[in-house]
């Protein structure tokens, strides 16, 4: 399945952006860290909760339909 392949490869896309956006705050400092850290983990929840169900998609995709 086409498809499949597409939303593992998103999936994984998603795990090294998540990753690179953890790491981003991780380094944040003083008035940035201030100014960026609330929006940003807004960010990364939001990524999670993406990842998490393309993830369960790939473990588990739908039946096809009749």
């Amino acid at each position: 399945m086409a498809a499949l392949a597409e939303l593992s490869s998103l999936s994984t896309a998603l795990d090294d952006l998540t990753a690179r956006l953890r790491g981003l705050i991780g380094g944040l400092e003083g008035p940035e860290r201030v100014a960026l850290e609330t929006d940003l983990a807004e960010v990364e929840r939001t990524l999670d909760v993406a990842r998490r169900r393309l993830s369960k998609l790939v473990r588990t995709p739908p039946a096809p339909r009749r």
